[in-house]
């Protein structure tokens, strides 16, 4: 069930120079622009993207620390997959997963370890997705060698941390015509959901100007991110934060909102400037932890404006060290009506818009100059909730997942690749979300100057009219969920047989009934 990997030479060394990016641009007339590298010939779009339909999904995790476990045993709640193989740097984190497929009376799925284990997993024919959760540093790694052996990715945030990583990434998956999907799970809370719905159906009117942010001091956490070795004082993350400058961090503001926008589906980010605070609270995290005191790339505030094509603006924020409430800032402001998630959760419209609407206000005089009752965003809610929270809403409260978002996010993905629809999330989505480190970083670094957004679409930004979830007609998805149940109810059949057989006669012999049990399942498939 294991399979061990030699120890490698050090990942950490392939990264750019400490402190720099490595992406070429230029200035004209005052802009930062950087190359945009032509589509190979013979090449095409990733935009609406489809597969095959998948009987069944067969997924393999890689990173099990600290969101790859969570992953694990949600999925083990979703019909229709199997998790064939867990991969971590440490063989125990890896092993320790297997727990969560007991649990579920599901087979256990082979082990990886060691730093080059996901090589060997991505070399396997007989899986289709890998579920990436690593630091930071692989995520990249692992998604372009599972995209070059043929496996669709689902990557962590952020999902590629430079703009030579993001174009690789766009051109695997449009050479190899594989989905490469970055796990924003944000764009999955029910008041985002909500909030979208509204706003496409047209409640706020145009939405001109947007918010988001990740405002979450991590004091608690740095000393959990893994640490390479016994002479790491600081983990992943807080180097990383030491070494690169930028919002490192962007997609969990950005992602909800752009979706809004009908980024790069009628409309694309145009131009960012950003800028940030001096390294107060980072250095002196460094200094406590290593007693040097050392620059600190990454301020410990950093605010990035951008523009759209159609006249719009973004603001992004990025603060994980000074003191203060969670705060992602989701705000929508349009010229009908307003939306607000942070500090106060809320939506603002008049009495005409309300009524316009179909939802009847509780009072004729209501003003959008305060936000509604309870009884008005009741009401609200009544007519506007996202068909998305109503098929998955009362399941994620129970499985979880940061709220249920994680799981919400996890089933539409499975629930795409199994109707043969186009994901929520693609690469360009991936790409746009995570471009504001490297392109941040070269903005502040030139005195705040503003830096051309490229076309990460390469001219096909306005080719699809609005952003939406793809759906599948009733008659197919019943036919769908009903096989997905099917399978699962087999696949927990075998691991019945497995673990009963583990605990009377030991492992070989476990193996070996479940070996049998599915060659007596595949025969009875075929008749």
């Amino acid at each position: 069930m294991a399979a061990a990997m030699m120890l490698p030479t050090n990942t950490w060394a392939q990264q750019p120079e400490a402190g720099k990016f490595d992406w070429p641009y230029k200035v004209v007339n005052g802009t930062i622009k950087t190359d945009v590298p032509a589509m190979p010939a013979g090449q095409q779009t990733a935009l609406g993207m489809v597969t095959p339909k998948m009987d069944v999904v067969r997924v393999a995790f890689v990173g099990l620390g600290m969101r790859g476990p969570g992953a694990v045993e949600r999925w083990t709640h979703i019909p229709g997959i199997e998790i064939k193989a867990l991969c971590d740097h440490v063989k125990e984190r890896a092993e320790g997963c297997n727990g969560y497929l007991k649990k579920a009376s599901m087979p256990p799925a082979d082990i990886y370890y060691g730093e080059n284990g996901y090589k060997e997993l991505c070399k396997r024919t007989d899986i289709d997705v890998v579920y990436i959760a690593t630091d930071w540093i692989h995520h990249f790694l692992v998604a372009k060698e599972a995209l070059e052996n043929g496996k669709h990715v689902a990557i962590e945030v952020p999902s590629a941390m430079n703009m030579n990583e993001i174009w690789q990434l766009i051109n695997l998956s449009e050479q190899k015509r594989l989905h490469c999907m970055i796990l924003e799970n944000c764009c999955y809370d029910f008041f985002e959901l909500n909030s979208l719905n509204m706003a496409q159906k047209g409640l706020f009117g145009e939405v001109i100007y947007t918010q988001g942010a990740y405002r979450h001091e991590l004091s608690q956490f740095w000393d959990y991110y893994w640490k390479k070795d016994d002479q790491d004082k600081l983990g992943w993350r807080l180097d990383y934060n030491k070494k690169f400058r930028g919002d490192v961090y962007a997609t969990h503001g950005l992602g909800p909102i752009a979706q809004v926008l009908n980024i790069h589906r009628g409309d694309r980010m145009k131009t960012l400037v950003a800028m940030d605070t001096k390294s107060f609270m980072g250095r002196k995290l460094v200094k406590d932890r290593t007693g040097k005191d050392e620059p600190f790339r990454n301020g410990d505030h950093t605010t990035t404006l951008i523009s759209t094509e159609n006249g719009k603006v973004i603001e992004i924020h990025h603060n994980v060290m000074t003191p203060q409430p969670y705060n992602r800032m989701y705000q929508l402001t349009g010229t009908m009506g307003f939306a607000n998630k942070y500090p106060t959760e809320g939506y603002a419209l008049s009495a005409k818009n309300m009524t316009d609407a179909g939802v009847k206000p509780d009072h004729e005089n209501l003003s959008a100059h305060e936000y509604l009752s309870e009884e008005d965003t009741k009401a609200l809610l009544e007519k506007y909730t996202s068909p998305i929270v109503k098929k998955y809403g009362e399941e994620a409260k129970e499985v979880g997942g940061h709220g249920g978002m994680d799981f919400i996010m996890d089933s539409r993905f499975v629930y795409c690749l199994r109707n043969g629809l186009p994901l929520d999330m693609d690469v360009y989505d991936l790409a746009e979300w995570c471009c504001l480190a490297e392109l941040g970083s070269v903005s502040m670094d030139n005195g705040n100057m503003p830096v051309e957004v490229p076309d990460f679409t390469r001219g096909h930004w306005n080719d699809v009219k609005g952003y939406r979830h793809a759906w599948a007609d009733p008659d197919t998805e019943a036919q769908t969920q009903a096989a997905g149940k099917a399978f699962t109810e087999q696949l927990k059949a075998l691991g019945k047989v497995y673990y009963e057989t583990l605990e009377k006669k030991g492992e070989k012999a476990a193996l070996k009934a479940l070996a049998a049990a599915k060659k007596k399942a595949a025969k009875a498939k075929k008749k």
